[in-house]
């Protein structure tokens, strides 16, 4: 298992380069990065300065005036002095050739050194930090609950496979998997958030302004509060396909001839189900955490923390890309990449320890 293991680390590498060379390429293909953002700030500023907004943002120095040259590679950079765009390129560290910056990158990363942001003058890895306590936190309670849910609801309805309350909470579940997640949210604060109906829980942030004031239950409290509405809209598009998969699991198990075996010998329908049914139904599922975990922290919680202004990881990611932070999108890409496949071996590992007779290193060799 060592040697499964090491070999499973040792993928990691080349998994990582491939995916961050992936997407510096598209970045590079990418219109209107920072430098020309702010070049068009630039022309904007000059355009408002001038008498009548007119002047076409002709933003150049003496020398320019003089009749060197001013030509840029850069849409609405032609009228701007060379040399302020170099500085900005500089400033950027878009000054050195693009295969120059691509090697500087990969040598900063294994470091873990991501530079810091374009704008908000942090490094990216305390950004990452500042912002992690809040995707844990929608993330955590959102798996929690959605297991919580998913596990005993397709239990349940593997045993009443067929009867009146499987078929209307198929319908309940389906509708439910139809409906994305920000959609959903939305309705929630539309009906229960001062939309068009009820004002009974916040509509922004992870806790209120006053939250240090607060005495610990009051703490506690105010932070259910406001953590309810975005973990229910998070679980409703989370619950139906770990429902289905339960049931299935189940009902796969429960036709196997040692279910048969046992009621033969006369044990009861509980025993039969949780005494040998359970196990082995529940390695798929048990296994798979790891990984949904991982995905409900940094896919399935973007929208959500967007929508209710949660200040976490999602969030910090939209802003980065609209914004162009470039060093903000690649630090957060080799993060989530690098959790996500540590995460992915911790899934193997977890089938090996629910169920021992599963040896992925025998069946590499």
């Amino acid at each position: 298992m060592a040697a499964y293991i090491l070999r499973r680390l040792l993928l990691i590498i080349p998994t990582l380069i491939g995916i961050l060379t992936i997407n510096f390429l598209i970045i590079q293909a990418a219109p209107g990065g920072p430098v020309e953002q702010t070049i068009a700030q630039l022309e904007g500023l000059t355009n408002n300065a001038l008498p009548g907004g007119a002047g076409g943002g002709d933003l150049t120095s003496g020398s320019a005036n003089n009749g060197s040259s001013t030509a840029s590679s850069y849409r609405g950079g032609r009228g701007l002095d060379p040399s302020l765009v170099a500085e900005i390129e500089a400033l950027y560290g878009f000054d050195k050739p693009a295969h120059e910056r691509y090697f500087q990158m990969l040598g900063n990363y294994l470091t873990f050194d991501f530079g810091k942001s374009f704008y908000s003058d942090k490094s990216v890895i305390d950004l990452i930090i500042e912002k992690l306590p809040v995707s844990i936190s929608l993330g955590l309670w959102t798996t929690l609950l959605t297991y919580l849910i998913s596990v005993p609801l397709g239990i349940r309805k593997a045993v009443k496979d067929g009867s009146r309350f499987d078929i209307w909470s198929s319908t309940v579940i389906i509708i439910g998997y139809a409906i994305p997640n920000f959609l959903f949210a939305i309705l929630l604060i539309v009906l229960f958030a001062g939309g068009s109906y009820f004002d009974w829980f916040p509509l922004r942030g992870l806790t209120s302004s006053n939250f240090d004031e607060l005495s610990l239950l009051g703490k506690i409290g105010d932070y259910f509060w406001h953590i309810t509405l975005p973990v229910f809209a998070s679980v409703i598009s989370s619950f139906a396909t770990l429902t289905m998969l339960t049931k299935n699991s189940f009902l796969d198990e429960i036709n196997k001839q040692y279910v048969l075996t046992a009621r033969a010998k006369g044990l009861t329908e509980k025993g039969v189900l949780y005494g040998h049914v359970f196990r082995n139904a529940m390695l798929l599922i048990i296994a798979g955490m790891p990984a949904a975990l991982i995905g409900i922290f940094f896919t399935g919680s973007m929208l959500i923390e967007v929508i209710f202004s949660l200040d976490g990881l999602g969030l910090l990611g939209y802003e980065a890309v609209i914004n162009r932070d470039y060093p903000v999108i690649f630090g957060t890409l080799y993060i989530f990449t690098l959790i996500g496949l540590l995460m992915k071996l911790i899934s193997d590992l977890t089938y090996v320890m629910v169920d021992p007779r599963i040896d992925f290193e025998s069946r590499e060799q």
